[in-house]
């Protein structure tokens, strides 16, 4: 045995200034006990400055977004209010299932409802003293089952734990009595890893549990949970979350960190993490490294972070691919591409747009869940394609992903999809070319500026082999052509409703973008687009965006009848008239034709007298 701490790192010499002797006892010949030598000068501490040092403190104790805003109470849970109606009902009627099943995508919050609800089945205050939601942060077990180190609640990855043996430990213990909180709590996570045997094991213990104990299960795997022990929990679905309810959760994060996200960036961050809270959180975090401080981080920024190209920009190559535009489609894919957008998320945002059409198509702008300028457009979209046409494009999409993502260059790829998907937008599907070939009718389609030329056999080139009929009126230039073309083809009632609800926007041969004028024929658009692309032979895009448009054909004819009679109210000589024929009024003011001035006839030419 020795006095020397075995436990530090030098050796017994190495003691630092050890006294050779007790300095307040004299010397064993008698001379006074020496003075104390002066203590060295230590040299201050070099400053440092206080930038660098919050710095380096912000470095060593920073905690990420996804767990420094992990929800502590069940309030604190964002988009599954269903879930917490029913568990609140549950506990306050003290209708507690033993055995709860919590199912979601990854990032919903599975594994923190288990802990909150641990929180809640053994919630003891001052005040309460019963399974209660009511979380408060002076819990007695609270603060060690948030940490995952309470005795009584013990957390196991299925993952990493599938042997029968480990659920055997559990059952061993099961039989015993908490130490120190009211329920004895056995959280699972990822429950579906585990194999037959453990689950085996497990089905007489979740049918019959003690009542001092209670099992929460988290998977994100649900159909792979044999239903035997499904039907023995009380089973959550935890929803995604919402786009527009995650964005302002993230901007309430974003501005307790002290920053600012633009509106547009934050919806980009919720697009990405696809219903996710933490992975919405940790883009957030990725997001807010970027912004300088008092600059609210940009849309670029995070679209550029993302990889992602501009939704706008892939709209309207969207709307280039289905209206056969080959030329404009592939200079607006290169534009892209340059800027470093991804070939596989531009084939992702082309199947999103086109099913966004086919929605918008058949329930309505809102049904898309896009911002109203795109929903609008989208809308304009697939009320000029039909159902088949969508249907025919997404499948060609969806082989042309798993292309792209196979390629060996993608961006090739996209291009020779994008050829492909502008050549077929208008050719007519199987049923209606054999209608067409029966009756002898001439095919359409395939014929736009991007279409392939030159020879080739088969039924594809048969079809573009054949005469297409010219269209029977050019495009119109302006609005104002438009309406006449309309009223040439004598579409009465198409022509009164474009001159009294139709407020022009943007206008250019193809497309029209108007505000329509409350009280508009919800289907006015589709029937504008029909009809302009039958009588031109070209996709129309008509789009209703309410964005401020300029005023309708009827009210400009009244604004400028209402100038008419002003100026002819004012001349002096009807004033005179009014004023010499009191109580008399202007009736209808009529612009007669210019006289026509007759030629003069000669006189009668008289008989030459011979």
């Amino acid at each position: 045995m020795t006095d020397v701490d075995l436990d530090s790192g030098d050796p017994p010499w190495a003691e630092d200034d050890a006294p050779e002797r007790d300095e307040n006892t004299d010397d064993m010949f008698g001379a006074p006990a020496a003075a104390p030598a002066p203590a060295a000068a230590k040299p201050a501490p070099t400053p440092v400055p206080a930038a660098d040092n919050a710095h380096r403190n912000d470095g060593e104790a920073y905690t990420v977004l996804a767990r420094k805003y992990r929800p502590r109470t069940f309030e604190d849970l964002i988009g599954q209010e269903a879930m917490v109606r029913t568990l609140t009902n549950a506990f306050a009627t003290g209708r507690i299932a033993h055995a709860f099943m919590l199912t979601g995508v990854r990032g919903v919050g599975k594994t923190t409802t288990a802990r909150l609800l641990a929180r809640a089945l053994n919630n003891e205050t001052d005040v309460i003293d019963r399974p209660s939601l009511e979380l408060t942060a002076h819990g007695r077990h609270d603060a060690a089952i948030m940490a995952g180190q309470h005795m009584d609640v013990m957390e196991m990855d299925a993952a990493s734990h599938t042997g029968v043996n480990d659920i055997r430990d559990i059952l061993e213990s099961v039989r015993y009595a908490p130490v120190e909180a009211r329920y004895k709590v056995y959280v699972l996570d990822e429950v579906h890893m585990l194999s037959n045997q453990a689950f085996n094991a497990l089905l007489k213990t979740l049918e019959e549990p003690p009542p001092h104990a209670k099992f929460i299960f988290a998977t994100t795997e649900i159909r792979k949970v044999p239903v035997t022990i499904l039907s023995r929990c009380q089973r959550f679905d935890l929803r995604r979350v919402e786009p527009e309810i995650l964005v302002e959760h993230l901007s309430r994060i974003a501005g307790r960190e002290g920053m600012t996200v633009e509106d547009d960036a934050l919806a980009l961050i919720a697009r990405a993490a696809e219903g996710s809270v933490r992975d919405g959180l940790s883009l957030l975090d990725q997001a807010l490294v970027q912004g300088e401080r008092g600059q609210p981080v940009a849309t670029d920024t995070v679209r550029d972070m993302l990889g992602l190209a501009d939704r706008s920009q892939t709209i309207a190559l969207f709307e280039q691919i289905m209206a056969g535009r080959t030329p404009e489609a592939l200079e607006t894919f290169r534009t892209l591409y340059g800027y470093g957008a991804d070939p596989v998320q531009v084939t992702n945002d082309l199947l999103e747009h086109c099913h966004a059409a086919s929605v918008a198509k058949m329930l309505g702008p809102n049904a898309t869940r896009l911002p109203n300028d795109q929903a609008q457009r989208l809308a304009a979209m697939g009320s000029a394609v039909s159902a088949g046409t969508l249907s025919r494009t997404w499948s060609m999409l969806l082989k042309a992903l798993d292309e792209v993502r196979r390629a060996p260059s993608p961006a090739d790829a996209v291009e020779m999809a994008i050829v492909r998907l502008a050549y077929a937008a208008d050719l007519p599907g199987p049923e209606e070319a054999l209608k067409k070939l029966q009756s002898g009718e001439p095919m359409g389609g395939g014929s736009g500026s991007g279409a392939p030329r030159g020879g080739g056999g088969g039924a594809s080139a048969q079809l573009a082999a054949r005469p297409v009929a010219a269209p029977a009126f050019p495009d119109p230039q302006t609005f104002e052509a438009v309406v006449a073309l309309i009223g040439e083809r004598r579409e009465i009632a198409l022509q009164m409703d474009v001159q009294r609800y139709v407020r022009p926007v943007s206008f250019k041969p193809g497309a029209l973008t108007y505000e329509p004028v409350e009280g508009a024929p919800t289907n006015l658009a589709t029937r504008l687009s029909g009809r302009l692309k039958e009588w031109t032979g070209r996709q129309w895009f008509v789009i209703a965006n309410g964005q401020g448009g300029g005023e309708t054909l009827i009210e400009q004819e009244r604004k400028a009848t209402a100038s008419i009679r002003a100026e002819v109210e004012s001349d002096p000589f009807v004033l005179a008239v009014m004023a010499a024929f009191p109580g008399a009024t202007v009736g209808d003011i009529k612009t007669l034709a210019p006289a026509v001035e007759m030629p003069a006839i000669p006189d009668e030419i008289e008989d030459d007298q011979d």
